[in-house]
């Protein structure tokens, strides 16, 4: 059986790079996950995971992450990821990304309309919403990601 993980932590990056990937590759390093395999995952926080910034992940570990990215060659352009996470007392989260070309704002509010929605479908009380986002003004090749990791 998998386990189910206990723990999270919410993170940002924006970066340029020569190609598409690499730049999506160093906004990974921005965002502090650049050295895990990130398994992409939908939209629930397991009950009870708590909140770590500080979260240590090992080298080349199987990491699941519900995350928002975009990649850009079209200098001038802004481009922008946002992901939240919608709480509910005593059950799941629900977690929601979005990213394009538009502001920071504009992916925030994008992610918390969609974190409203889903509570409402669900029936469940909505208690709080935490949402991190960034922006990034594409020069050459640009990448922008905000992701939610989860661990054991």
């Amino acid at each position: 059986m998998i386990p189910v993980p206990k723990k999270f932590k919410i993170v940002v990056g924006a970066a340029e790079g020569s190609y598409k990937l690499t730049a999506f590759d160093h906004a990974l390093m921005k965002a502090g996950i650049s050295n895990v395999n990130l398994i992409r995952i939908s939209s629930i926080l397991p009950p009870q995971a708590e909140q770590d910034q500080d979260l240590q992940l090992a080298p080349g570990s199987l990491t699941p992450t519900a995350y928002g990215t975009l990649a850009s060659d079209k200098p001038g352009t802004t481009i922008s990821a946002a992901v939240g996470i919608g709480f509910s007392p005593d059950t799941f989260g629900v977690i929601m990304e979005y990213s394009g070309e538009c502001s920071r704002q504009e992916a925030e509010e994008q992610v918390e309309g969609m974190i409203k929605e889903a509570f409402e479908l669900r029936g469940l009380p909505l208690q709080d919403i935490q949402v991190k986002s960034v922006e990034h003004l594409v020069e050459k090749t640009g990448a922008v990601i905000a992701a939610v990791v989860l661990a054991y």
